[in-house]
């Protein structure tokens, strides 16, 4: 306020209220910005390579789809929007002023997480491809059922892997994602819509989507997890890794 027009020119920066202390509220909240946009972006890639590989190695192999083309548009229009959304709005870890500033030009996306990103990728295609199997050779379903499987196996294991994002430092009940009750709105909104998309019968139809029974909602539920489970171990295993290195640190 009290800086003349030519400091305010020269300036990289202008406090518009000329307290030190924004300065920090500023860089606490381009943490969190920062640190949402990843997760949303790393949420995003790695259920769309999913999609992108299992469709991808079924053509290769001359097997029938996982997908059909509007359950494809569903599935981006609702896992893809509402939980990236809800990531989004995050309020972000309580120690993040506590951390190391990361550097300068690091990328949203550096090569670690493209790494993650083609392996949760697999995994998730895997499982799609699994349960597409189950119901053709396991269930004896007819194509679209066991395509049915597939798509709701899809569908759920985009949901429960946005818990796959958590801080790996983090207690599970401590959590920014965890925490967000705009994931959970997110989540609990998309669990309906994919229901809808097999017992509405106008949308079902659209979708070309047929009841499975509940040996295939155990398919679908069981491969779905699997990612999530495997998600978690990882962070478990990170976390016990992580208190051992500062226990020995701090000895």
């Amino acid at each position: 306020r009290r800086g003349t027009d030519a400091a305010r020119q020269a300036a990289d920066m202008v406090l518009k209220d000329d307290s030190l202390s924004s300065i920090v509220a500023a860089v606490e909240q381009g943490r969190v910005i920062f640190a949402n946009i990843r997760k949303s972006v790393m949420f995003m890639l790695c259920t769309n390579v999913a999609e992108v590989l299992a469709v991808a190695a079924a053509s290769v192999a001359g097997a029938p789809l996982p997908l059909r083309p509007l359950q494809i548009l569903y599935l981006n229009m609702l896992t893809d929007v509402f939980p990236a959304l809800a990531l989004g709005v995050g309020k972000g870890s309580e120690d993040v002023m506590r951390r190391a500033p990361r550097r300068p030009r690091e990328p949203i996306m550096p090569r670690g997480l493209w790494l993650a990103v083609a392996g949760w990728g697999l995994v998730i295609a895997a499982c799609v491809l699994f349960a597409l199997a189950a119901g053709l050779w396991w269930l004896r379903m007819e194509h679209l059922s066991a395509v049915t499987i597939s798509f709701l196996t899809l569908g759920f294991a985009k949901l429960w892997f946005v818990y796959n994002l958590r801080e790996p430092h983090s207690y599970w009940l401590a959590d920014p994602i965890v925490r967000n009750g705009w994931v959970w709105g997110a989540v609990g909104l998309c669990v309906v819509l994919l229901v809808a998309a097999v017992y509405t019968p106008g949308l079902s139809s659209l979708l070309q989507t047929h009841h499975v029974g509940s040996k295939g909602w155990l398919v679908v539920l069981t491969l779905s997890v699997l990612p999530a489970v495997m998600g978690q171990a990882l962070l478990w295993i990170r976390e016990r890794g992580m208190g051992e290195q500062d226990g020995s640190t701090s000895s």
